[in-house]
């Protein structure tokens, strides 16, 4: 599958929950975010270019008193994980307002899986 994102995802570390807001089913959890877009891991899968509003129940985020998102999505692409009993599944963000946007940043600053390496100092004798 060629990459078309425009923006690289984050992955996440937060249990996230994320629900198909009029089915009233849970979808899966949160797996990777950036402003355009979602990876969800679910149970189900998920017909491509089917359009659904879901609502994402947000993790502790601090100063922000918001419990959960909803945004209007569209199923890019769905395949079966690693685990076969789970599939990824791509959304499309169709629209995100302003409050959205500052939401989708502070997950990320917050939970973002981050996989710097620590700078330990030198060992005796290295050059820097």
């Amino acid at each position: 599958m060629k990459e078309r994102r425009k923006e690289e995802r984050k992955s996440l570390v937060a249990y996230t929950q994320v629900f198909d807001l009029y089915g009233g089913f849970l979808i899966g959890y949160l797996g990777d975010l950036n402003l355009h877009g979602a990876m969800v891991i679910g149970d189900k899968h998920m017909t491509e270019n089917t359009e659904i509003t879901i609502s994402i129940e947000l993790p502790d985020l601090p100063n922000i008193q918001t419990i959960r998102m909803t945004i209007p999505v569209r199923v890019v692409w769905c395949q079966q994980d690693i685990s076969p009993q789970y599939f990824n599944i791509g959304f499309e963000f169709k629209e995100i307002g302003p409050g959205q946007k500052t939401l989708i940043e502070a997950v990320i600053k917050n939970y973002e899986f981050r996989r710097d390496m620590p700078k330990y100092p030198p060992k005796p004798g290295m050059k820097m």
